[in-house]
């Protein structure tokens, strides 16, 4: 009947009869399919973009990592506060490198390099291969700005064998900085620990100082039009922010603290043991973040989870970090999100 042989001890089946076979097919092959697939590893390139005035503005990931809370110092009362903070949000200093392009139209302008491979074990320096995904190659670089030369901000412009990632590229830091950690003579009397931040450092600088490429600025002269140099010492003798202003619209690049904002925006009187001058951190902070609080500005905060892009609102004694709204769209403005 319906074509489906039919079996007996005399007359044995010299196949399967089709309506098994059309069953084992429709339960067996979905489910062989589904297992069969492998798991993908593999993640969206490490880029966002948005544009800020006339200005398209690019994060570029260069890796993530865990901030030590031992690498925390201040009162008593405020390190417990962070310890608590901890218990509740075991995330809660979790870190991201990350660098920022400026497409001003006539420059492309790169805002601190990344780690590269001169810190972190190999959890960072994916910088230029998102810079490569985001549609740029480190040749198309103009300008790099240097906000200061710890080696998580430097050490993208130079493989570990001393060639130029960005070899078309000038790059700027302050003079109080590359005085600092380019000095034979200050790294000479610096403590043992400390010596690996002013070996990396003048081994990053190094082929750009050969090449012409490396300059210093000590005031406010004119690096870029449109953008003004931001003092913000204490962290590093030279430490320098970036504000970049276009049809009225402002971005800010630099730490909105010594390290991160999750423990020094929530708790502003928390530093890090990397502060060169604790107080002078200490008030640079207290100074700067309600300025970026109050004013409609789009930071990019090289140590914010990626892509590092939002704005800060007064909280309590604190601050809270509002993080741009993902999309996959282009924007032509990041709004501001609702307090």
């Amino acid at each position: 009947m319906l074509g489906v042989e039919t079996c007996s001890r005399e007359i044995p089946c010299a196949s399967p009869p089709l309506i098994l076979v059309a069953l084992v097919s429709f339960v067996a092959g979905p489910n062989a399919a589904r297992a069969a697939a492998p798991p993908r590893h593999d993640q969206a390139p490490g880029f966002f973009r948005l544009k800020v005035g006339d200005l398209e503005v690019t994060a570029l990931y260069d890796g993530t990592g865990a901030f030590d809370p031992h690498w925390l110092t201040g009162a008593k009362a405020t390190l417990d506060g962070v310890v608590k903070a901890l218990h509740e949000d075991p995330h809660m200093l979790d870190v991201a490198d990350t660098g920022f392009l400026v497409n001003t139209g006539k420059q492309l302008i790169l805002v601190d390099a990344g780690a590269g491979a001169w810190w972190g074990g190999g959890a960072f320096g994916r910088l230029a291969a998102s810079l490569r995904s985001a549609g740029y190659t480190p040749e198309e670089v103009d300008i790099v700005l240097i906000t200061h030369l710890h080696s998580d901000h430097l050490g993208g412009l130079t493989t570990q064998d001393g060639k130029r990632v960005f070899p078309n590229a000038d790059v700027y830091v302050a003079k109080a900085d590359s005085d600092f950690w380019l000095s034979p003579e200050i790294a000479a009397k610096a403590p043992k620990d400390a010596q690996p931040s002013f070996q990396s450092a003048q081994a990053i600088a190094k082929p750009y100082i050969k090449a012409g490429k490396w300059h210093t600025f000590s005031g406010s002269e004119t690096i870029v039009d449109g953008m003004q140099l931001i003092p913000l010492p204490g962290h590093t003798p030279g430490h320098t922010g970036y504000e970049f202003s276009s049809k009225g619209q402002k971005s800010y690049f630099g730490a909105t603290s010594s390290m991160h904002c999750a423990s020094n925006c929530s708790i502003p009187r928390s530093l890090a043991i990397f502060d060169s001058d604790q107080a002078a951190a200490l008030a640079t902070r207290q100074q700067l973040l309600p300025e970026l609080a109050r004013e409609d500005v789009l930071i990019a905060g090289p140590h914010m989870l990626f892509p590092g892009l939002g704005r800060l609102h007064k909280e309590g004694s604190g601050y809270s970090w509002a993080p741009v709204v993902f999309t996959d769209q282009w924007v032509e403005r990041a709004p501001s999100p609702q307090k």
